[in-house]
């Protein structure tokens, strides 16, 4: 046994076989092939057959693919595994081999399977022996010929084209451009498909071909095609007289085509017409019965492909539907705000995506933008894009604070009854102020272009997908925050905008990047540029594309405001409240007294939902003149005014204005019509 095969391997104990001495004689050569190892033992004869030395094999047929055309490989392959799996204990074929020189040479292979008690193959043992000569001039040559010739003919190399055409386009495309009907001499063809009880003309050629009033003819005309969709029956024109007897009306307006025959094949598929294909000849007489088979079946295969193609154009038509109706109709006027949408499908075999945006026009001057990505290219991630995006949309106008639309959102996906999951990035911008609080669920960052046209990524704290953080239970979100100021723009995008074939992420956002920033200033225009971009490199992914830009006149007033209402009783309203807070005093270039202003502003609100019987109104904002200062207010409608005690015996209690004394600056208490504002102020450095 080779040293190089692993002696843990379980090999029969007669492995390999020993040939008779009269097969060397006779230069053939032996094999034994293992089944269960995959090896398979050749003796030195059988090596010289396929021109390899001793130090050249392994004992693994795969070492033999050097010695093999590809075609013929796949050939062998399929004669082998049909063998095996039909029960016959022998088989044999003639195949071509490639000499050391690159010459070919015919090649006789016969094997024998042996099956253990169950009639489980195990092993083939068989011969292998040099043909060329025995293949010269016998029969046995030209019928090998004849089948290669037809293998390779119109109907196989055909048909393989077919494989990959998924419309109907593709089909014609391939049948005008196909080099078969160059092989049969074919020098033009018309097809029809069936269509409303009429036969719509699909493909002619060549140019000056076509027939006027041809385009929709009804299958009771006198026409060739009309006549095979009734009969069911393949029509052969042997004569330009056959023709013109035929088909007296239509033969003078292809008379100068010189045409001397014609086939006409009915497509039929699933036992009903869909259509019909006709093949015209300049320079042929008659056909032989094997041309009339093998053009039959060139017709099964088309009705075939076709078929398939026009399911998948109802299916395609379906989802793109369906995923429009799902897309937002109109984008909403926000005043404040410039946007731009964009959906581009996806162009590798026209499928349909779970990208999708969405604006969410809120109170207060704010506005919700979303942009996502179901996972998958189908209808079903064209309906599930649509559940989310009415989820996202209905918990974002209840008043959730971004965190949590994104936690709720995970987790209807989750409950939802679907495999998928969702990539999200949720912005909730303030325009008055320019404060905008980003959550994300495993979506790519950002980008913001300045008014300069420079371009930067905003890098954003993320989790995990929509529906795996539910699953995994890991809901929490965190909110970043920035401040867009007028003239500048939020460029947010799914991933088939920076995926770039051979590429990382990182390359294709610097491509981005790179866009954004010498892309023209009007929002359309850019948003049309870049979808663009993604057709020019032929981008395979669906793209959804959000642009909002602050409008310039939008300015803020004086510093800037942002409020909240406070329900009692609603720990998630505290909750928004206090995210708001931290988001504000970020944006506003306070960042050293976050945690300060959060506790101040915190203990004033817990105050009043505590201490009245309504809730609480919070407001911040910030005030310039003498030095610039942020300034917290929280309302209510009790009257009694606040009083700053010691905390008691248990020091739990009584220290929440002892806290906002020595956090904030200054604080104080106004009386208002219907209530009171207790509120604290900050010290803040300048805007840079």
């Amino acid at each position: 046994m080779d040293d190089r095969v692993a002696g843990a391997l379980s090999l029969p104990d007669d492995w390999p076989a020993h040939p008779d001495l009269s097969l060397a004689l006779n230069r053939m050569g032996s094999f034994d092939w293992d089944l269960d190892s995959g090896l398979m033992h050749m003796d030195q004869p059988a090596l010289d057959v396929f021109d390899l030395r001793a130090d050249e094999y392994d004992n693994r047929p795969a070492t033999l693919a050097t010695r093999v055309p590809p075609d013929e490989g796949v050939r062998l392959d399929a004669l082998v595994a049909q063998a095996l799996k039909s029960g016959r204990i022998n088989y044999g074929v003639y195949f071509r081999s490639l000499r050391r020189d690159g010459s070919l040479r015919w090649t006789h292979t016969q094997g024998f399977v042996r099956r253990d008690a169950t009639g489980r193959p195990r092993r083939i043992i068989g011969i292998v022996r040099d043909a060329t000569q025995e293949l010269a001039d016998s029969t046995a040559r030209r019928e090998v010929d004849e089948e290669r010739r037809r293998r390779t003919s119109l109907v196989e190399g055909t048909a393989a084209a077919l494989a990959h055409a998924r419309t109907v386009r593709d089909v014609t495309d391939v049948l005008k451009n196909s080099q078969g009907l160059a092989h049969l001499g074919a020098t033009s063809l018309v097809m029809g498909l069936i269509e409303a009880g009429r036969i719509h003309l699909v493909a002619d050629g060549p140019e000056g071909s076509f027939v006027p009033g041809t385009r929709y003819t009804r299958t009771d005309e006198p026409y060739p095609m009309s006549e095979v969709v009734r009969t069911l029956t393949p029509r052969f024109i042997e004569s330009a007289e056959d023709f013109a007897a035929s088909y007296p009306i239509l033969w003078p307006h292809i008379s100068h085509l010189g045409i001397t025959s014609a086939a006409y094949l009915p497509l039929i598929a699933q036992a009903r017409p869909i259509g019909a294909l006709g093949l015209l000849y300049s320079d042929k007489d008659g056909f032989t019965g094997d041309e009339r088979n093998l053009l039959v079946a060139l017709g099964s295969s088309i009705a075939q492909s076709l078929q398939r193609a026009m399911l998948y154009e109802q299916e395609h038509d379906l989802a793109e539907g369906l995923q429009q109706a799902m897309l937002p109709r109109r984008i909403p006027e926000v005043p404040g705000a410039q946007i731009a949408v964009r959906y581009r499908p996806a162009r590798m075999g026209r499928d349909i995506g779970g990208d999708w945006y969405d604006i969410i026009p809120l109170p207060n001057g704010r506005v919700g933008a979303v942009i996502g990505d179901v996972q998958g290219h189908d209808i079903h991630a064209a309906a599930v894009m649509g559940q989310l995006r009415i989820v996202l949309r209905a918990y974002a106008a209840e008043g959730h604070s971004p965190a949590t639309v994104m936690a709720r959102a995970s987790v209807f996906l989750h409950e939802l009854d679907t495999d998928r999951f969702a990539t999200c990035t949720y912005a909730e911008a303030d325009l008055t102020t320019g404060v905008v609080q980003l959550v994300r669920a495993g979506h790519v960052d950002p980008l913001v272009r300045e008014v300069d046209g420079s371009c930067r990524k905003v890098p954003v704290d993320g989790g995990l997908p929509l529906g795996l953080s539910a699953e995994f239970g890991r809901l929490e979100y965190p909110v970043s925050t920035v401040e867009l100021d007028p003239g500048q723009t939020m460029v947010l995008f799914t991933d088939g905008l920076v995926e770039l074939p051979g590429a990382d992420l990182d390359e294709g956002m610097q491509l981005l990047t790179d866009m954004v920033r010498n892309g023209p200033q009007d929002l359309q225009r850019l948003a049309d540029r870049l979808c663009e971009s993604v057709d020019q490199r032929g981008g395979e992914d669906d793209v959804a594309v959000l642009l909002l830009r602050r409008k310039v006149t939008h300015a803020p007033q004086p510093g800037g405001r942002l409020q909240q209402h406070v329900a009692q009783s609603d720990p998630e309203a505290l909750s928004s409240a206090r995210h708001m807070i931290r988001a504000a005093v970020r944006a506003w270039g306070a960042k050293d007294r976050a945690d300060e202003v959060e506790l101040a502003a915190d203990e004033l609100t817990t105050n009043a939902l505590m201490h009245t019987d309504g809730g609480a109104i919070v407001t911040i904002r910030v005030l310039t003149g003498a030095g610039r200062r942020l300034r917290v207010d929280v309302e209510d409608r009790s009257s009694a005014l606040p009083r700053r005690r010691d905390a008691g015996e248990s020091g739990v209690s009584g220290r929440g204005l002892m806290l906002v004394d020595q956090l904030a600056d200054a604080w104080g208490v106004e009386s208002r019509g219907t209530g009171k504002c207790v509120w604290c102020e900050f010290s803040i450095p300048p805007r840079d």
